[in-house]
């Protein structure tokens, strides 16, 4: 026997022998069937009619009990004398010969009981009493999610709030505040950029009506404030900032949880009938809130000590600034939406939604290493204090309840606190520790307190996570040990590896996109957030006793968060860092289905290393998209490109080709994102001059975008400058990059590369017609480059059509026209038969609300003889080709021919030449343009032949 023990402890997987807690075994999934079934009990019932949902509960219950009833007979019957005993074993007269089969029963001693009969084989149970145990649970837990979920569902059904939002009445009601507030991003809505609001979730407490009754309630609702007019965004990390100024939207910032006020609003029913609000009130006074109850103490204190990290941040570099509040205490207020864009396109966003790695790195510091943290070698603060097991599991809770107090109870902070409450009662009573029941029980318990939670992306995404690394890292990190990976690394990566498996499919569901650097950006961004997670929190501590030493410390913690912040920008920046992928629960599957197959072949692929390295170039080169082996696989850009109609959604931005690298850019979008994107593909790295046509959200807010990680010239835009909002952004979005911003003049011609261009439009301001200010204000080029003539329109009206024909009588037939304000049916019919294109191009959006392009200007313009090509179903277009033979190649490879040459009218020359008889104008030579360096913005009013410098 001694041998026996001494053999299985030797070959035990851990080093510390077969009595260490960490060896590898089954794992216990007890719980997990039972936790499922309350998670989609309780979200399959949110929606459910509350008369169903209680049929189907009693139904349950019933058939619980009958399963407890037949498990408790089973048991009997196995416990009954010589049923589950042995064949031999307290049988008198029986003897086990060798090498009988099992499941048999021996044949007795004849010669004591006298001619006795050989026993029958005993049936095998399908079903033990075990088993009905685990069935009864499993039913009992789905019934008690289901009837937990309607309860709330009903309480948020009840009530006068859910009839006034149907009626979209006006109301006044008195609420308490249970989550901040925070700031939308601004989103672009045909011209317009619709002003940031403020949001925020209360319950609402009191209603009162009309005649002055009141309806004691507890209804959660959400807050919309929208401030009154148009409003220029904030500048990154200015959020918390404006605060100290007259900013009428401070006071509604500074709102903490459990503070009561006072509202008249509009309200509204939420997006859909199963969210977790009775109704969205719309605020739009600009009046601070009337306050009619103070906050807590503890949350007072909690706001104090959030306040405190983002004193202490405050002259930190601004992606330092702006992450490490959202590091610590989940504070995202300072981020700008080229941050956020990173993240998200790195699956680092789990780093700002205070994961259960900030509670994970907060409790290592009191007990250490986890699976020490019950044995005499434990770590951690504990021992160093003399604490006993019992008092490091209390404090270990009371720092628990403290983070979510501060951090706030997001999805990922309550599975979190919950799976670490329980790991620290396992401490606390001397049980041992299962980190699967610990999952199992925490998700239970939670869908029963609140069965939102059950549809909750969040949560979801959470507990997937935590999930793979329970079960997938450690065989992951196994088999790449087994491969001589070295044990830290292949622990690291495997866990890497297996949450982004198990959450991709998830991603793909609400983004409709796959990441491709996510592992490597989460592998080389996991090197700085123990650092900067644990100085930001003695930062947050610090600060309400000393200022200055917390200063100290977020400085010491804002070199990894810029490093963070440095790898999600990297990897964002890659052509490749993730690609478009079906959403919705159908593209989720496939995508999961997809997965598996990988991970199956994978196995297979790690046993030969030639085929390991064919497979890590293929990556490299998906990622990273080199331009000739992209030119190859997708046929895009097509080389000898002349111009780039982007598909930038429903607005403009084309790109002309001015050399290798080099690019004339007009307009750039409504979101930077998709110019950013289309750049890169064209392998765009200096711009000379980027022109604005005017400051349309769909023209100019794509702006950073354009910007990001190139070299650009000088901006030029129109002379008008409205909206003024916009127009402001321009201006500071060029200042905070050091680039001069320059006005077009009528005449102006300049010269990059194989490029010419002449300014046609728009005259000086007072001369602007039209009763569209903006659109008809847009800068319009007469372009040519490689023989062809292109005419960009920009959004001009037909008064200002009518207004450039008559003011330009030259003009002739071209051979590409960019359609003017997006294909609209305001065309002038004049001068589309006096232009006749040969290509005529269309930027706007899919399935936009404006019915762009209008099939009366489609008509007209094929009646001329032109090709219509258009974003919203063909893709980017690239127009090549020479006079003789022009065509435009589509990002799907469909390739259009233009009319021949030969088909023009007779008489027209192109655009600039003789027509009719029609002298040409004197022009002065153009000026040329070379890619150059920025310059200060103090030059930014010279003249615009000085608008650019030589490289």
């Amino acid at each position: 026997m001694t041998s026996a023990r001494a053999t299985v402890h030797a070959t035990a997987a851990s080093s510390h022998g077969a009595s260490d807690p960490r060896q590898d075994g089954p794992a216990d999934l007890r719980l997990v069937a039972p936790a499922l079934a309350a998670w989609a009990a309780a979200a399959i019932c949110l929606g459910a009619p509350g008369g169903g949902v209680a049929v189907a509960c009693g139904v349950a219950v019933m058939l619980a009990a009958l399963a407890l009833r037949v498990a408790v007979a089973r048991r009997r019957a196995e416990r009954a004398p010589g049923v589950d005993e042995p064949p031999g074993v307290g049988v008198p007269g029986v003897e086990v010969p060798d090498g009988e089969p099992p499941g048999v029963e021996p044949r007795p001693d004849t010669g004591r009981a006298g001619g006795a009969e050989l026993l029958r084989p005993r049936p095998p149970r399908l079903w033990s009493a075990g088993a009905f145990v685990a069935l009864a649970a499993v039913l009992l837990c789905a019934a008690a999610g289901a009837a937990s979920a309607a309860l709330h569902a009903a309480d948020v059904r009840r009530g006068p709030l859910p009839a006034s939002a149907r009626t979209y009445a006006r109301v006044t009601a008195e609420l308490e505040v249970t989550g901040d507030p925070r700031l939308t991003r601004p989103k672009v809505r045909g011209s317009q950029r619709t002003p940031p609001a403020l949001v925020f979730t209360a319950e609402a407490i009191r209603v009162m009506a009309r005649d002055g009754a009141v309806t004691a309630v507890r209804t959660p609702v959400l807050v919309v404030v929208q401030q009154r007019g148009a409003v220029t965004p904030p500048e990154p990390g200015s959020a918390h900032r404006a605060q100290a100024s007259n900013d009428p939207m401070a006071a509604w910032r500074g709102l903490l949880p459990s503070t009561r006020i006072r509202l008249v609003a509009r309200a509204a029913p939420p997006l859909s009938p199963t969210d977790h609000v009775a109704a969205v009130l719309r605020v739009t006074d600009d009046a601070p809130p009337d306050k009619v109850g103070a906050p807590s103490t503890l949350q007072r204190l909690a706001g104090s000590l959030r306040t405190g990290l983002r004193e202490a941040t405050d002259e930190l570099p601004p992606d330092a600034r702006a992450l490490l509040p959202g590091l610590v205490v989940g504070d995202t207020s300072r981020v700008p939406p080229d941050l956020d864009d990173a993240f998200r396109a790195t699956d680092l966003t789990h780093l700002l939604a205070v994961s259960g790695s900030n509670l994970t790195i907060v409790l290592a510091l009191l007990i250490g290493p986890p699976h020490l943290a019950t044995r005499a070698e434990r770590r951690g603060l504990a021992p160093r204090l003399r604490l006993s097991l019992r008092g490091t599991a209390v404090i270990g809770g009371v720092l628990a309840v403290a983070f979510i107090v501060v951090c706030r109870p997001d999805p990922s902070v309550l599975r979190a606190a919950a799976c670490g409450l329980i790991t620290l009662l396992a401490i606390g009573t001397g049980r041992r520790r299962a980190l699967l029941p610990a999952l199992a029980a925490a998700v239970l318990l939670l869908v029963l307190y609140d069965p939102w939670l059950a549809r909750s992306y969040g949560f979801l995404l959470s507990v997937l996570a935590t999930g793979a690394l329970l079960l997938l890292a450690p065989r992951w990190s196994a088999a790449l040990q087994r491969r001589r990976v070295p044990p830290r690394l292949a622990e690291v990566i495997a866990a890497a590896a297996a949450a982004q498996a198990v959450c991709a499919p998830v991603v793909a569901v609400l983004a409709a996109r796959v990441g491709l650097v996510a592992v490597p950006c989460n592998l080389l961004a996991e090197l700085a957030v123990a650092p900067a997670t644990v100085l930001g929190f003695a930062a947050l501590a610090a600060a309400p006793l000393a200022l200055p030493v917390a200063r100290a410390l977020a400085w010491c913690a804002g070199w990894p968060a810029e490093w963070i912040a440095g790898v999600a920008r990297t990897g964002a920046a890659l052509p490749g860092a993730e690609f478009g992928w079906p959403g919705g629960w159908a593209g989720g599957l496939v995508l999961a289905a997809a997965t598996v197959t990988l991970v199956t072949v994978g196995r297979r692929v790690l046993r030969r290393p030639w085929l390991c390295a064919l497979c890590a170039l293929a990556v490299i080169l998906a990622v990273c998209r080199p331009a000739p082996f992209t030119r190859v696989l997708t046929g895009w850009p097509p080389p000898g490109w002349r111009a780039v109609v982007c598909d930038v959604g429903q607005g403009d931005g084309l790109v002309l080709a001015a050399g290798d690298g080099t690019a004339l850019v007009v307009d750039t979008g409504p979101e930077p994102r998709a110019i950013d994107r289309c750049l890169t593909d064209l392998g765009i790295r200096r711009i000379p001059l980027l022109v604005l046509t005017h400051f349309h959200a769909d023209h100019v807010d794509g702006l950073p975008g354009a910007l990001r990680g190139r070299t650009v010239g000088a901006i030029e835009t129109t002379t008008l400058q409205e909206p003024p909002g916009q127009a402001q952004f321009v201006h500071n979005t060029a200042t905070a990059a050091r680039i001069p911003l320059v006005r077009a003049a009528p005449g102006e011609r300049r010269h990059l590369g194989p490029l010419t261009w002449e300014v046609l439009w728009p005259p000086a301001p007072p001369a602007l017609p039209g009763p569209d200010g903006p659109n008809d204000a847009s800068v319009t080029l007469l372009v040519r480059t490689g023989g062809l003539t292109l005419l960009l329109l920009g959004d001009l009206e037909p008064p200002a059509q009518q207004a450039l024909l008559a003011a330009h009588p030259e003009l002739a037939t071209v051979d590409v026209l960019k359609v003017a304000h997006h294909g609209s049916a305001y065309q002038d019919p004049p001068l589309i038969r006096r232009l006749a294109p040969r290509l005529a191009l269309i930027s706007c959006g899919a399935d936009n609300p404006y019915g762009h392009p209008a099939p009366r200007t489609i008509e007209a313009l094929r009646a001329q003889g032109a090709r219509v090509l258009r974003t919203d179903t063909d893709g980017s277009i690239a127009v090549l080709g020479t006079p003789a033979r022009l065509s435009a190649t589509v990002t799907g490879g469909r390739r259009a021919e233009a009319r021949p040459l030969s088909g023009r009218r007779r008489g027209s020359r192109r655009a600039g030449g003789r027509r009719s008889g029609v002298p040409p104008p004197r022009r002065p030579p153009p000026r040329r343009l070379t890619a150059g360096r920025r310059r200060p913005a103090g030059s930014a009013g010279r003249h615009t032949a000085r608008a650019c410098t030589s490289a």
